[in-house]
C-alpha cells in the first residue's frame, strides 16, 4: 500500500496516545476523524512498527503490540474487576449497567459506598482505601481513554465495551455453572492472577519496552526506504 505521510497530519498525536495505551474515541475528535478517514494507511504503517491497530466497530481504536499480545498486566486485571463490581452494583440498585457504562456517568460520591460494599473483591486488586481506588483504578480509566472526569462526575466512553465484554463472558460462565450445579453453590467473581499469563484482556504501556521516539523514528525510516525502493 502507498502510504502518504503528508496526509497523516495527526500521526504524531495519534501514535503518542495509542503507544501509551490510550484508547482513541470520538472524545478526541481530530485524531478519531483522521483514523477513520485513513484507517488502512495507519494500519499498514503501524504494522511496520510492530503494532496491530484495532478498530472496534463500537467506535474506538487501540494498539495490540505483537510482542505482548498474550500478556495481561495488573492494571488491566484491576480495571476488569472494577467493571465487574460496577455491573453488579448498578444491577443491585435497579440501574441498567449497560446504559451507565455506555456513555452514562457515576459520581465520585458513590465510590466510598462501593468500596465498603465490595471490600473483599477490592482486596484482590490491592485497593483498601478511597484514595487507592481513585489512584489505581479511576485515574487509570481516565488516563487510558475509558472515562472522562468532569469535576467529580465520571462519564464512561465507548472503550469500556472491552471490559463489558469480559463481564459478559464471566456472567455466561456463571449462568452455565448455575445450570449445571445446585443454585446453592457459590459462583465466584473474577479473580486476579499473580503473573502476566492468560487470555488477553488489554495490553497497556507496561508491556512496551521501545520508547515512543524510537518506534516512530524506526517506522518512518522503514516507510521512506520502502517508498524509495518502489520509486
Amino acid at each position: 500500500m502507498n502510504i502518504d505521510l503528508k496526509e497523516m497530519t495527526q500521526l504524531a498525536a495519534i501514535f503518542r496516545e495509542l503507544f501509551k495505551g490510550y484508547h482513541l474515541s470520538r472524545s478526541e475528535p481530530e485524531c478519531y476523524a483522521q483514523l477513520s478517514t485513513l484507517q488502512d494507511q495507519y494500519r499498514a504503517l503501524f504494522k511496520a512498527m510492530g503494532f496491530e491497530l484495532v478498530c472496534d466497530p463500537r467506535g474506538f481504536y487501540y494498539f495490540v503490540p505483537e510482542q505482548a499480545a498474550a500478556q495481561v498486566n495488573k492494571t488491566a486485571q484491576r480495571l476488569a474487576l472494577f467493571t465487574f463490581i460496577l455491573v453488579e452494583h448498578l444491577a443491585d440498585q435497579g440501574r441498567d449497567p449497560l446504559s451507565v457504562l455506555d456513555g452514562g456517568t457515576i459520581g465520585r460520591d458513590e465510590l466510598p459506598a462501593l468500596l465498603d460494599k465490595y471490600r473483599d473483591l477490592f482486596l484482590q486488586a490491592e485497593v483498601t482505601t478511597h484514595e487507592e481506588l481513585e489512584d489505581k483504578i479511576i485515574r487509570r480509566l481516565t488516563q487510558l481513554g475509558f472515562a472522562e472526569d468532569s469535576n467529580g462526575v465520571y462519564r464512561f466512553l465507548p472503550p469500556m465495551h472491552r471490559f463489558l465484554d469480559v463481564c459478559l463472558s464471566v456472567q455466561h460462565d456463571r449462568d452455565l455453572a448455575a445450570s449445571l450445579h445446585s443454585s446453592d453453590l457459590p459462583l465466584p467473581a473474577p479473580v486476579l492472577i499473580d503473573d502476566d499469563s492468560g487470555d488477553p484482556i488489554i495490553t497497556l504501556d507496561e508491556a512496551i519496552e521501545e520508547s515512543e521516539e524510537e518506534a516512530m523514528a524506526r517506522a518512518l525510516a522503514e516507510e521512506r526506504a520502502a517508498q524509495e525502493q518502489d520509486a
